[in-house]
């Protein structure tokens, strides 16, 4: 038997659940550090007398980081292995931003993002490629739509922490608690093996069968045969030949989704502390990130049920519905509800919600879809070339979005609007259906 029918013959046993936790952790640490600027953004521009593209460009920093870094670790993570690249990025990203919150330069304060968002972007992709090459392919979509859904959980840590602490410690000390992200590292080493078929690729052939012995996945004698033949793919076949449809619909969906998301998400707390209080802004972004949760599992649910195509087509058309709704409130809003002292229209929670629950649920099946789509030998390489050209939306979106909300929501939002339609329209017309296949079988 070759060593990815084993893979794929196994069933789910305590190995896997532990590969899920410490993927599902790093993932969520990242995302608490990409997003821990946001609660605190209008509370550094107040004290650094900062204005709002000056603070949009302290945003898009770590998004020039990230772009780099989604280019510079998903090649790494096929040459050196899954393992030390998570590592590395990881303590990268943990240790500058806590260094965000030690000065008081402006500049080099855009310095400092750009480092922690070069760790922030290679960490990101890891943990999806991890989890898709060590989970059977019949529970694939499910754990790698779970580590997806571990977004939302460090998304409402990285409102907590200020909501919590930021009248005792200020800004700076909010920024300190990145250095959380660095207690997963002694896990990482002791509980992850290096990726079979990482390991396989490079012939490492005895090392991938220790790894398997020691975890308990292959007991007695193993005869190892060849794996399924699949012909070799030069990187270049990743922008020509048989993957180019591919690299374009995933590069275009992370531009999307990247653009959207964090247009909402890092000036929503902005867009609410300026109608509301910023005490009020945080408690109000909390309960809508809350809708990400049903989002996110609602989708990982789905992936192995309905597809992937499905899954991605009907969560990008529902965010477009709520793009519009936001859009609209500026001219139409139906009521206003009261939560104690706190206020918030109809029409903009809903939107909000909207957006919430299916852009992210949106997320969780393009986590599952990237990964997929790519060759093991050029998998981190491809996952990172679709995460780097998100990441040129995320250098760009804080600027646009901040620019285009001057005169009001409406204009950004109607930009939203579209682009969720655009991303289901391009899953429609190149996407193929992935549910049940090993990943060998999707990369011939």
């Amino acid at each position: 038997m070759s060593l990815l029918r084993y893979l794929e013959n196994i069933e789910l046993r305590s190995f896997h659940y532990k590969i899920l936790v410490i993927a599902f952790l790093a993932y969520m640490l990242t995302a608490m550090n990409v997003l821990l600027i946001s609660g605190i953004l209008k509370r550094i521009g107040t004290e650094l007398v900062l204005n709002q593209m000056q603070l949009s460009y302290l945003l898009s920093s770590g998004f020039v980081g990230m772009f780099m870094g989604a280019v510079l670790y998903g090649r790494l993570a096929d040459i050196v292995g899954r393992k030390i690249s998570l590592i590395t990025a990881i303590v990268l990203h943990g240790i500058f931003t806590a260094l965000c919150g030690t000065t008081h330069n402006y500049t080099l304060m855009l310095l400092y993002r750009f480092i922690a968002g070069i760790g922030l972007g290679g960490a990101l992709p890891i943990p999806g490629v991890y989890v898709s090459e060590y989970i059977p392919a019949r529970y694939r979509g499910t754990f790698v739509g779970l580590i997806e859904t571990a977004w939302v959980w460090g998304t409402i840590l990285s409102l907590i922490i200020p909501l919590l602490f930021l009248r005792t410690i200020d800004w700076e000390g909010v920024f300190l608690w990145g250095l959380l992200a660095l207690v997963l590292i002694p896990f990482i080493i002791a509980f992850l093996p290096e990726s079979i078929r990482y390991l396989e690729e490079k012939g490492r052939i005895e090392e991938a069968l220790r790894v398997l012995k020691q975890y308990g996945l292959v007991k007695g004698e193993v005869k190892i045969e060849p794996s399924l033949v699949r012909r070799k793919v030069h990187w270049s076949e990743l922008i020509k030949g048989e993957y180019a449809k591919r690299t374009l619909l995933l590069t275009s969906l992370w531009f999307i989704l990247v653009y959207t998301y964090y247009g909402v998400f890092l000036w929503l707390p902005k867009i609410l502390s300026d109608r509301y209080s910023l005490f009020s802004a945080l408690l109000w972004s909390i309960l809508i990130v809350l809708a990400q949760i049903p989002g996110y599992y609602s989708a990982a649910f789905l992936l192995d049920r309905l597809g992937r195509r499905k899954v991605l087509i009907y969560y990008l058309i529902g965010a477009s519905i709520g793009s519009i709704v936001v859009g609209l409130a500026d001219y139409w809003e139906v009521a206003i509800i009261n939560i104690g002292t706190y206020s918030i229209g109809l029409m903009l929670l809903l939107g909000f919600i909207l957006i919430s629950f299916f852009n992210l649920g949106a997320w969780s099946g393009l986590y599952v879809y990237t990964p997929e789509l790519y060759p093991t030998e050029y998998r981190g390489t491809g996952a990172g070339i679709a995460a780097a050209v998100g990441r040129i939306a995320g250098i760009l979106s804080p600027i646009i979005t901040g620019y285009l909300q001057l005169g009001g929501l409406t204009l950004a939002y109607v930009v939203f609007f579209i682009a969720h339609l655009l991303g289901g329209l391009l899953v429609f017309l190149l996407g193929p259906e992935t549910k049940g296949l090993i990943l060998e079988e999707i990369s011939k």
